[in-house]
């Protein structure tokens, strides 16, 4: 009797026995319908509201600071791929969709050169300098704006408008967080809901923001636990504010309607590129966002502190994308 087993000698054949995986850089996408060109599409989409109440206010000056912003960033888009040798991508509308951000979130009355720059700056230092579309660590337009925030301060104040002719009234108050935190007058909610105020081209109509940040969450091309975490973060630290009896004045609902917090929620903190992957990490990021509002706008001499929160935690992005990998099953 032979003891010998019987054996078959299977081939080992490396291609077969593990499947090729790339891995590229985010935003990594399981629905093969969600292309950048969509995405961008449905910012745009998103963005009528916000755009159709700032051209409403602002007249001239919003159609003049939109067309500056865009025509630039398309333009340095085209310049910067072409310095790189890279096929021309304007038609994937990432450059459009940062020239109109940035432009919303400049002054009406911002000089020409500001919005210039800035869009050179989006363009050239937040987006391409780290390798393109999808690569960029931090918000380009937020880059962009906090250049010139810093590069011409007095230029970028949205107060004390000369004035400033809209379709509603002369606006020549300074804005909502300004004019209270200045001088303790504080602005009728109603106004603030609504967008009857000065301020940046977006960030004055929260109706406007609410119903566009609404489709993106609806499309699904914004996550909704960004905002979430923003809101929750506002909702929780204003409210204990009004609790202590910081301002009898000014509420969590005024910090929520005022300045560019639900703009900066819906609109700037959602970019797929420079947000975590995980929805756990997504919501800590949005509530990272909040946090630091609101810390600036209690404890800093700025009223404002959407565009230094937005980099502060578009910085620790990977860091939360490590602590928020999902457990394997089985362990």
């Amino acid at each position: 009797m032979n003891d010998t087993p019987n054996t078959t000698e299977i081939p080992q054949d490396d291609t077969k026995r593990a499947p090729a995986i790339q891995v590229g850089h985010s935003p990594h996408l399981s629905d093969a319908s969600f292309t950048t060109r969509r995405m961008m599409i449905d910012v745009l989409i998103a963005l009528v509201p916000v755009v159709g109440m700032a051209v409403y206010v602002f007249q001239f000056y919003a159609v003049f600071q939109l067309a500056v912003c865009l025509t630039t960033c398309l333009a340095a888009e085209a310049l910067f791929t072409k310095m790189r040798q890279r096929p021309l991508s304007l038609f994937d509308f990432s450059a459009a969709v940062t020239g109109v951000i940035l432009g919303l979130s400049l002054p009406a009355t911002a000089p020409w050169y500001v919005g210039v720059i800035a869009s050179v700056v989006a363009i050239g230092i937040g987006k391409v300098i780290f390798g393109g579309v999808g690569m960029n660590l931090f918000n380009p337009a937020m880059v962009g704006r906090a250049f010139v925030m810093i590069a011409f301060a007095g230029a970028m104040a949205a107060s004390g408008y000369e004035s400033l002719q809209t379709g509603i009234d002369a606006i020549t108050q300074a804005t909502p967080l300004n004019a209270f935190k200045q001088m303790g007058i504080s602005t009728p909610l109603k106004d603030l809901f609504l967008g009857l105020t000065n301020g940046s081209l977006g960030e004055t109509s929260a109706l406007a923001c609410l119903i566009g940040g609404a489709y993106l969450c609806i499309r699904r091309t914004a996550s909704w636990e960004i905002p979430a975490g923003v809101i929750a973060a506002v909702l929780v630290m204003g409210g204990l504010a009004d609790i202590f009896g910081s301002s009898d004045n000014w509420t969590v609902i005024h910090h929520l309607f005022s300045g560019s917090l639900l703009f900066g929620a819906f609109f700037i903190a959602t970019d797929p590129v420079s947000s975590p992957l995980t929805p756990k990490g997504k919501f800590i990021f949005g509530a990272g966002i909040g946090f630091f509002i609101m810390v600036l706008r209690f404890f800093s001499g700025y009223p404002e502190g959407v565009m230094f929160a937005v980099l502060l935690m578009n910085a620790v992005t990977p860091l939360i994308n490590r602590w928020t990998i999902p457990r394997v099953m089985g362990e």
